[in-house]
């Protein structure tokens, strides 16, 4: 593999890992890891830690793809293997 074909491999991992490190933080951190301290927020009169854990996660996790297929948009772009 060339040069050009191990950069465009690394960002893409690079942006995998980063989209999956906010999934996980957020779905797994905030519903169970830190609900203890979230719950002492609310949010609409629930408390937070029980927002995250059934609403918010799915909201996250729908912006996240949402962000992931622009930036690998923009990644394709700039190696050049982008479809039109």
């Amino acid at each position: 593999m060339d040069k050009s074909g191990e950069a465009y491999w690394k960002a893409t991992l690079g942006l995998l890992t980063k989209i999956l490190a906010v999934w996980f933080l957020v779905s797994f951190g905030a519903g169970i890891l830190f609900v203890d301290l979230f719950n002492k927020i609310s949010l609409g009169g629930y408390p937070l830690g029980f927002w995250f854990a059934h609403q918010g996660s799915m909201y996250i996790f729908v912006a996240l793809i949402f962000i992931y297929a622009k930036k690998m948009g923009e990644i394709d772009r700039k190696f050049d293997v982008h479809e039109e």
